[in-house]
Formats: structure tokens, C-alpha cells, sequence
């Protein structure tokens, strides 16, 4: 069905007006004064799985709202929820998950996305839809990375408020998740990760930070576990302190499903909405906190007036939609999915085949023709194209590659299965041996073969987490058996997370990846392919040579209830780079079937004084960074240019590089064009670990661009007039910190050359601490010494 629709957001319920549709908006502030306590206390746990509780009585009506999953497409429940809200859902569109959408690295594309989902959840009646989710991708074997969009806060944050921002425009909203440090599905309900603040705020809290100062959702929803002990649905410092104190989020917080522990210690903390039901039990714990005297009833008020502002600002998109009688046009939000498929599809690996007997000395993608293509692998044929869990979407229809290769070449294009996967048919009573030998026929009288392998949904799911980044043994066998009689061989990959290729990929002149598509993966996966579409899709997160190189193995996914982020600051590829680690394909790769060149990569400083890295908003950017980008081959292409910065000389450790900026470009062939990036004070800055706040500190600066974290194409050096952030010289100061000091160094240094210290006793001198060498009495320097030097260097 179609329907003509606005892309403006209708106008949102202002306390005492009155909304279009049934005209059921209210006044807030007079409705909260009309509730008793146990009313006020209903409202802060739900109706059911779905539905947040109503009022209604003389005088007093307040409507429940539904809210249902995401993140990629609208999971409603057509019948009455079962228990664990996993029934039948009505069918609407599947665009692809998170994976795909992160490699996009495409803001404008994911907004209108989010448009489309915000349609098609107002549409249905529903007020919220649960998602983004936005957490970082720490390990390849969190079994629910798939929803996830990468494993670096900024493109997280940048991509989330895009998702966020579509949504909302339709009168609808959005529930950020998981609220945080929700890395692993491993005892993900009781698990504490036991993470540093540094860590916290520079790694696993600014993607949150992001989409909550530019976009504001209307919701964020808490994640099961524990952050240093304390459960996130009742962490005061996380859910008040953070997000609302310091962020600025107007909105509502909700529980994950079940997330609750303590409902009025989560009430305190800053938890809004408790879902689903509860039974009344937890409202009737709240009741008699309050009744006690342990819980302010304030509180309760604030909790309640946050959920019916959540009510109100529902009602006129949903009431306009229920007198419009709207839908949403499936055909066009169809080649949306497919639109942003495309777009996500990374092309790994394309080499040129020497001429000769099995080659021309050209690259086999993309295909000139079907002439002479083969296709192998049941994943062709019975897609896996979204992830197993809570997010499943009944699609409004699915596209397979095979068929989408035959219809837009128009040839019979020849097909062996040569696996089953999770319950595809392969054929009746055909065993694994006559499925390999299949395959192994069609692809010996095959001119090109187009081997599709994957992960089955058995493999990564929410819920669990993946045992390993291997492909299934039968696939790999396969793999090994085509190559040895055919090697044109290109594999099409779909798999929710980074999978391992450094034993195979050898095999292969041409890997694509394709994630997980959505419902329009196999039109998608075809039309790059073909090169219909030329491929723009960038790595969101490392493939390791080997699981064991990633940076949280050995803590991972932890034991006895705790999960030590031991790696630190050093994720993805931080931690590869640091340590000039090899990877099979790098943070940001992606080939195209063009070519760029970078030239003039520039960066200036626009604002000497970095040092506001809290209020950047105000204070506008700090270096602007500029680089030409020229299309130098004979098709159109987009890149996508990224930015990172490095600061040498800091005090603290900091990663050789880090992703502050990037920008999306197409160019047609021979077409060049300048880009600009501004950097801001906080692109700067990091978290100081004693002052507890960023901190810019002088100095220089490394900006460099490039095509990814290892393809840097150009660089420049700025110097900053940031702070001096040394911090006060102290009793257990050490020696050699004294000796840097500016102030009082130098006369430490004659203190300790004028005491007879040799040279080489120096470095054990220059660790002790002022009050130990001020006990010892050496060269004179005792405890009235130790007083006058801290005095002159702190004054």
C-alpha cells in the first residue's frame, strides 16, 4: 500500500493545548496533581509486555502508550505478547541491522532510514521504538554485535543521532540502548563490568554522549548489568549524575526487560519506567518506601511527571495516524533496505587475476556479464539477512541473491547448494558428500563462482555469545574444494560480526562483505556484484588475524560475576595500532571499483585556546581540517574520508590514533573536491584520571587523513595553546616530578646533583618521594625544606 505522507514531525503535545486527532492531550503538571501516590507509583511500571500503565477515572485519563523493538524494523506483536515478548509481529520492513548500517558510514543515509521507521512505528500505533542500540563492539564474540554499530564512539555516536533524529522527525520515539558498558551476552543480567572512569567516558559513555546532545531521545533504556558493581538500573552517578546532570537528557530512562533489581532504589537513582509489568509488586514497593519515610515522594513525582510527558508528546502523532487511517509505502521503504544494504556492503578483497589460463589480468568484480557465473552456497538461495533475538522483524517480503542474480541478468545462472544451514532444505535425503560434489561439478564448469558462506543464526544471537570467529567447517571445506578446480573464485559473505579469514581468504581473488542485509540483502548483495552499485561500504570495526589477538582476550567474558576491561583505552584498533599489530583488513578499509587520491591534507587552528572541551557548542571549532579528494578512475564512487588525531607527548597514555571526524564524498570520475572537518576542543581532549574532567593540554597535536587507520594519506602537525595540567607538587611528589617542576626544578636539581648523587643512582632517587628523601636528611633537605619547596611551587 501507499500513502502520501509529510516528513515533518508533528507538533508535539505542549501541557494545556490541545493535540489534533481524538484531542486526548493533557495538561502534565495538572494531571500529576490529581494523582494519589499509588496512581503516581502505577505509572512508573507497565501494563504488559508492551503497554505503559493508563489511569482512568473521574476526573483523571491518562492513556498507556506502546512501545515495541527495533532496532532495525518494527517488531509488533499481532496477538496478545507471550512472556517473553517473542510472538508473531506484523510485518513490516526489514532494513538491515546495525552492522551493515555502521559500515555505511553515512549520517544522511541512516537519517532517512530513520524517517522510514518512524513512519512505519506511527503507523502502528506505537509511540516508541527500542533503538538505537549503539554499544561498542569490544569483542567479536558478543553474540549481539550485529545490532551494534561499531567498535569506535564516534562513528556510534555520529550514526546513533542520525537514527535518532529520523525517528523522532515523525512524531514518534526512540529508546538509546544499552545504557552501558552492555559489551557481552555472557550472565549479561548480573555481570559486572568492572571498567575504569577514564575508560568509561572515553570509550564505552561518548556515543550515548553524542546522540543525547544532538538528538535527544525520547527514551534510554538502562542495560542489565553492573558497572563497577553497581547495577546500571539503579546507578545514581550513571542515570542522574552523567546523563541528566551533566548531558543534559530531558527525557525518560526505562528499564531494560527484567533489568530491575531494587525498584526504589532505582526510582532514586533516576529510573523512570520500569518495564514490562510488574504485577503491581514493585508499585507497591514503592508505595510503602514513601508511606516508610526512605523514599521522598518528590521522587515519585519526578519519575511520574517524565512518564506522562512521554504520554503526551505521543499522543498527536499516534491520534493523527489513527484519523488518517495511514501506512507506509512498502514498495519504497523496500528500496530503502536495499538503498542502505548496498551501501554497507564492504568489498574486502579484489585482486586481479594474472592473464593466463584462468584469468585476463583484470579484477573478477564486478562481473561483466552472467556469462558463464556460477553460484554455490545455500545461503544464496535461503538468505540469512537479520539477527536471531528480540529484534526480529516479520519482513513485508525477502530477496535472495540468486534470484535477484537471475532476474537482473536474465540468465538461468547455475546453482548448487553444497551445505545446509539451521534447517534449509538442501533436497531430500541428499547427504553432505553428493551437496560438496554438487558444487564441486557446477563449479568446475564455471567460468566465475560466487560462493556464498555465513554464519547461521545458531552461531551469534542475543542471548549468548559466538564460541569462536570461525566459519562453519562444511562452508570452509566447500570453499577449499571449488578453489581447487576453479580459481575464479569471489566469497560473498553474511555474518553478523567479524568473522576469521586469514585461513581461507587466500583462496579467493575477491571477498565481499555483506553482513546481514535486511529483507533487500540479495537485490543489494547483486547489485554490487554486478556493479550496478559500486561499493562504498567501510570497515566499523577490526578483522583480527586471529581471535586471540583481539584486545579483550584472556578478559573476556569474564568469570564469578565480573568482566575486567583490562585492555582499557586500547579497543579495536587502538589496540592493533598501538602495537603495529598486523589485521587481516583494518578499522575503515573498503576497496571501491574507482580509485581515489588524497592531496593538500591541511589543518589549521581556529581557536588557539582548546581548552573548553566541555562547552565546544559555544566555543565552536577548534582546528579545521582540509583535504582534496580526486576520483582517478573511470567510475563513479564515493569515499569516505576519515580524520584521526594523535597527541605524542601527553602525560597520560593515549592511543597512537583516534577517529574524531568523517565525511562521506562522491565524486564522478576525474571530479576532485575539497573537503572540511572541524575539530573541536573535545576532539582534543581527554579524560583526566585525578582532575576528573577533559582536560586539553598544550602542545602539538597529530592530525592526520586517510582511507583508514592504516592507509593514512596525509598528515599535519597544529600546536595548541591548551593547559598545563601538571598537577600540585605534593609530600609524596617524587623527586623526579619536583625536577620537572617550573617553578621549584631547578633548585631540586642542584639539591640532588650538590647531595653527591651519582648518575647512576639517579633513576632511584628520581622515583622516591619528596617526604622520604626529606626523612632521610639528604643534602640537608628535611621536613621545614620539604614545607617551604611545596609552598613556593604551589603558590
Amino acid at each position: 500500500m501507499t500513502i502520501e505522507e509529510t516528513t515533518e514531525a508533528p507538533a508535539a503535545v505542549v501541557p494545556g493545548t490541545t493535540g489534533p486527532g481524538s484531542g486526548r492531550a493533557f495538561d502534565v503538571e495538572r494531571v500529576l496533581a490529581a494523582l494519589t501516590l499509588e496512581e503516581k507509583a502505577s505509572l512508573l511500571s507497565g501494563l504488559d509486555f508492551w503497554t505503559t500503565q493508563p489511569v482512568d477515572r473521574d476526573g483523571v485519563a491518562v492513556p498507556g502508550v506502546m512501545v515495541t523493538d527495533g532496532p532495525h524494523g518494527l517488531r509488533k506483536q499481532a496477538e496478545s505478547p507471550d512472556h517473553l515478548g517473542l510472538g508473531t509481529s506484523v510485518p513490516a520492513t526489514c532494513f538491515p541491522p546495525a552492522a551493515t548500517l555502521g559500515s555505511t558510514w553515512d549520517p544522511a543515509l541512516l537519517r532517512r532510514v530513520g524517517e522510514a521507521l518512524g513512519r512505519e512505528t506511527r503507523a502502528n500505533d506505537v509511540a516508541v521504538l527500542l533503538g538505537p542500540g549503539i554499544n561498542i563492539k569490544r569483542s567479536p564474540l558478543n553474540g549481539r554485535n550485529f545490532e551494534y554499530l561499531s567498535e569506535d564512539p564516534v562513528i556510534s555516536g555520529e550514526l546513533g543521532a542520525a537514527l535518532v533524529a529520523g525517528i523522532q522527525s515523525q512524531g514518534v520515539g526512540t529508546s538509546l540502548k544499552h545504557f552501558a558498558a552492555n559489551n557481552q551476552e555472557a550472565d549479561r543480567m548480573r555481570v559486572s563490568a568492572d571498567v575504569d572512569e577514564r575508560t568509561l567516558r572515553e570509550i564505552y559513555l561518548p556515543g550515548f554522549e553524542r546522540v543525547v546532545k544532538k538528538a535527544q531521545p525520547w527514551t534510554v533504556m538502562c542495560s542489565y548489568n553492573k558497572i563497577n558493581d553497581v547495577y546500571a538500573s539503579q546507578n545514581h552517578w550513571l542515570l542522574t549524575e552523567v546523563l541528566r546532570d551533566e548531558w543534559g537528557f530531558e527525557g525518560l530512562v526505562v528499564s531494560d526487560w527484567g533489568a530491575v533489581r531494587d525498584r526504589v532504589a532505582a526510582v532514586a537513582a533516576g529510573l523512570d519506567l520500569e518495564m514490562p509489568a510488574s504485577g503491581g509488586r514493585t508499585d507497591a514497593e514503592v508505595v510503602a518506601a514513601v508511606r516508610a519515610g526512605t523514599l521522598d515522594e518528590a521522587v515519585v513525582d519526578v519519575a511520574a511527571r517524565r512518564v506522562l510527558h512521554l504520554v503526551a508528546r505521543s499522543l498527536p502523532a499516534l491520534d493523527a495516524a489513527a484519523a488518517s487511517g495511514e501506512g507506509f509505502d512498502v514498495d519504497a521503504h523496500h528500496a530503502l533496505a536495499r538503498e542502505a544494504a548496498a551501501a554497507g556492503t564492504v568489498l574486502l578483497k579484489n585482486d586481479a587475476v594474472p592473464a593466463g589460463s584462468s584469468g585476463d589480468g583484470a579484477p573478477l568484480l564486478p562481473l561483466a556479464s552472467a556469462d558463464g557465473v556460477a553460484v554455490v552456497g545455500e545461503l544464496a538461495r535461503t538468505p540469512r539477512y537479520q539477527g536471531a533475538g528480540s529484534s526480529q522483524v516479520n519482513p513485508t517480503r525477502l530477496d535472495d541473491a540468486l534470484s535477484a542474480l537471475r532476474a537482473a541478468t536474465g540468465a538461468e545462472v547455475p546453482f548448487a547448494a553444497g551445505y545446509t544451514v539451521d534447517g534449509a532444505d538442501a533436497g531430500s535425503g541428499t547427504d553432505a558428500a553428493a551437496l560438496l560434489a554438487e558444487a564441486v561439478e557446477v563449479a568446475r564448469a564455471a567460468g566465475t563462482v560466487l560462493v556464498f558462506l555465513g554464519l547461521p543464526a545458531s552461531y551469534e544471537s542475543e542471548g549468548f555469545d559466538r564460541a569462536h570467529m570461525d566459519l562453519p567447517a562444511e562452508q570452509v571445506a566447500l570453499l577449499e574444494a571449488v578453489a581447487a578446480v576453479n580459481p575464479r573464485v569471489v566469497v560473498v559473505l553474511a555474518n553478523g560480526s567479524a568473522v576469521s579469514v586469514a585461513s581461507w581468504r587466500h583462496l579467493a581473488p575477491a571477498v565481499v562483505e555483506g553482513w546481514l542485509g535486511g529483507q533487500a540483502g540479495g537485490s543489494a548483495v547483486a547489485d554490487v556484484l554486478l556493479g550496478a552499485v559500486n561499493p562504498a561500504g567501510r570497515l566499523a570495526e577490526t578483522i583480527p588475524l586471529r581471535l586471540e589477538d583481539n584486545p579483550s582476550y584472556g578478559n573476556f567474558p569474564g568469570e564469578l560475576g565480573h568482566v575486567r576491561y583490562g585492555e582499557g583505552l586500547l579497543v579495536g584498533y587502538r589496540w592493533y595500532d598501538a602495537r603495529q599489530a598486523d589485521v587481516a583488513y583494518p578499522f575503515g578499509h573498503g576497496l571501491s571499483y574507482t580509485t581515489f587520491a588524497y592531496d593538500g591534507v591541511a589543518a589549521e587552528v581556529l581557536r588557539p585556546d582548546a581548552t573548553a572541551a566541555d562547552d565546544d557548542a559555544a566555543h565552536g571549532a577548534a582546528v579545521r581540517v582540509r583535504v582534496t579528494v580526486t576520483n582517478t578512475g573511470d567510475r563513479p564512487g564515493a569515499e569516505v574520508v576519515q580524520v584521526y588525531v594523535g597527541d605524542p607527548a601527553a602525560q597520560v597514555q593515549r592511543p597512537e590514533r583516534e577517529l574524531k571526524a568523517f565525511g562521506k564524498v562522491d565524486l564522478a570520475p576525474g571530479e576532485s573536491r575539497e573537503l572540511t572537518l572541524d575539530l573541536t576542543g573535545r576532539d582534543l581532549a581527554y579524560w583526566h584520571p585525578v582532575l576528573r574532567r577533559w582536560v586539553v593540554e598544550d602542545g602539538e597535536f597529530v592530525v592526520s587523513v586517510g582511507a583508514s587507520s592504516r592507509d593514512l594519506r596525509g598528515s599535519a602537525t597544529v600546536v595548541v595553546d591548551g593547559e598545563d595540567v601538571r598537577l600540585p607538587l605534593e609530600p609524596l611528589s617524587t623527586v623526579a616530578e619536583a625536577m620537572d617542576h617550573p617553578v621549584v626544578g631547578p633548585h631540586v636539581q642542584a639539591l640532588v646533583h650538590g647531595g653527591g648523587v651519582a648518575d647512576d643512582m639517579l633513576g632511584m632517587i628520581g622515583d622516591m618521594p619528596l617526604t622520604v628523601v626529606a626523612d632521610f636528611g639528604m643534602g640537608g633537605f628535611d621536613r621545614d625544606a620539604l614545607t617551604a619547596l611545596l609552598a613556593e611551587a604551589n603558590n
